[in-house]
């Protein structure tokens, strides 16, 4: 069977039953395609750095993964009364016996974090530690993440980590429930992702639309791996888990047992990549009329701190955070299946936080801004960006060579190399025209910054036409993300000194919006690694 053959097969298991274990493991990824597979080179050399990620290239033997539910504005919110907090961990060591001892050779699974700790619920206390308990869900689940990252936490030279990070957010917003703050501050009108013929910026079916997922886990277990052509290997068993569930709660017994319907659908399962040694994250994501907008991203989150998009402590994988310029970005992706028209499909989405004074973000939700660049790579994305839509491009486009472009310079500014540009809603001196980001979806402030491929952004290594890297062009993609963020527009409030650009979360994934039916997107995501590029400190 070839290797298009398999992620054929692959795609068909996926969207049947969720997961692809043995097909996947046979599907040489990364830099060990040849050249013959097509978009990936096999003399592909990853660029000399020091990785900041606790698992470097994916390349542990330990599963260490993490999923956090969210809803639109990055909250718990309401929690149904039987739900456990959002946050969920498989955290599993593999114990293999003496091979050279008859009958002590079995693998067998050490599993870090049980269904107690996952099940435990908003004001549950806690097995172990000095971990806060609340009866307010939004602060529970922050004290949950860090109890199960004290039972994942690993340690590299010192510097402790904790896993990969699931990302589940629900895009339903019912705007009569006052659970979003509106940062704007006053009524502003704001960049409406949605066709302007909609009653509402958000989609919603009523009371309770804002709802957490149903999540059911099958805990990583020693996998025997079986090679081509033979009846067994003699290579080491590795672990396998995964995650599904949906947002329909009440079809999620049908979804238990494999019966999708109509229903919304989410799956993550990882394996091993025989050849590289990577964990292999497949995914698939399934929107429905009564969930029209969902997102799935796997996250590398900071260990601690905060992370994109969120003023509270987070645990993650990586050990220090990168900043512009010095660092790139290593990711295996191969997009099996896109997700249709209204797949924003990112090979790259990058968060941080700075205020508009240039000063870095300290908590305080008035005045931090959360900042996102995003690479969509879905060729049905359009730029709406345009000479007769400049409120939708940032005011200038920096050159590699150094020069400003201005959005108005209709022969050289690079309109098509941005899906839209929006300010932040706190940006009290932001030039006209301009359009403000929502101002609900984030617990502070966002602005955001949506690329398209472009020959601009190829010289960082990025896409450079439509249709690089989509479905049937797998790729290993090394990102200059470093420099390219570098060169970007963010806005400053006047006479205010160059923020230091930090990226507390870097992530991989899709976010679909205003589907009109179900709709699914099927990818995996392999040998992810964030190199930081010489820098005296590190």
């Amino acid at each position: 069977m070839s290797n298009m053959q398999k992620i054929a097969s692959c795609a068909l298991l996926l969207l049947r039953t969720g997961s692809c274990l043995l097909i996947l493991l046979q599907i040489p990824l990364g830099g060990a395609y040849t050249t013959a597979d097509k978009g990936i080179v096999s003399s592909l050399r990853v660029p000399r750095g020091r990785s900041v990620l606790g698992d470097p290239g994916m390349k542990s033997e330990k599963v260490r993964v993490a999923v956090e539910g969210w809803n639109f504005c990055n909250r718990v919110g309401i929690e149904s009364p039987a739900a456990p907090s959002p946050r969920w961990a498989d955290c599993t060591d593999i114990n293999c016996g003496n091979s050279h001892t008859p009958g002590t050779d079995r693998c067998v699974a050490k599993h870090q974090v049980t269904d107690l700790d996952n099940n435990l619920k908003t004001g549950e206390s806690f097995p172990s530690g000095t971990f806060e308990v609340s009866n307010d869900a939004d602060l529970y689940v922050v004290e949950k993440e860090k109890y199960l990252a004290s039972l994942c936490e690993e340690n590299s030279s010192g510097e402790p980590w904790h896993f990969w990070m699931i990302m589940l957010k629900n895009g339903n917003y019912d705007e009569s429930s006052s659970l979003c703050r509106n940062f704007a501050g006053k009524p502003v009108k704001f960049f409406n992702p949605r066709n302007e013929s909609e009653l509402s910026a958000f989609p919603c079916f009523g009371p309770g639309c804002m709802n957490q997922p149903v999540v059911f886990q099958n805990w990583s277990n020693p996998l025997e791996t079986v090679d081509e052509g033979s009846q067994a290997s003699d290579s080491r068993p590795t672990l396998s888990g995964s995650i599904y569930g949906t947002y329909d709660v009440d079809q999620a017994e049908s979804i238990g047992s494999n019966d999708f319907g109509n229903a919304s659908y989410f799956s993550v399962t990882w394996t091993k990549n025989e050849t590289s040694g990577s964990w292999i994250f497949a995914h698939k994501l399934t929107v429905s009329p009564k969930y029209p907008w969902l997102m799935l991203y796997l996250r590398a989150d900071a260990t601690s701190g905060v992370s994109g998009g969120y003023p509270w402590e987070t645990r993650g994988m990586m050990r220090k955070v990168p900043s512009s310029p010095n660092f790139k970005v290593v990711v295996t992706l191969n997009v099996i299946e896109g997700g249709g028209r209204a797949s924003q499909f990112y090979l790259i989405d990058i968060g941080g936080c700075w205020k508009n004074s240039g000063e870095a973000c300290d908590g305080n939700m008035d005045t931090d801004v959360t900042r996102y660049v995003e690479m969509i790579i879905n060729p049905q994305t359009p730029s709406w960006c345009r000479p007769d839509n400049l409120a939708l491009c940032p005011p200038y486009h920096t050159a590699i060579n150094g020069t400003r472009i201005p959005r108005t310079d209709t022969n050289n500014f690079p309109y098509t190399a941005y899906h839209l540009y929006c300010s932040p809603p706190n940006a009290l001196n932001a030039e006209k025209p301009f359009s403000v980001c929502d101002p609900f979806s984030n617990p502070q402030p966002q602005e955001l910054m949506q690329l398209l491929p472009h020959p601009e952004w190829a010289v960082h290594g990025y896409p450079e036409k439509k249709g690089d890297g989509w479905v049937g062009d797998p790729r290993t993609w090394i990102l200059d993300v470093g420099a390219l963020s570098n060169r970007l527009y963010f806005y400053q409030d006047p006479e205010t000194p160059p923020a230091t650009r930090v990226w507390s979360s870097i992530d991989v994934g899709t976010e679909i919006f205003n589907g009109q039916q179900p709709v699914s997107a099927v990818w995996t995501v392999s040998d992810f690694d964030v190199l930081i590029m010489h820098t005296p400190d590190y």
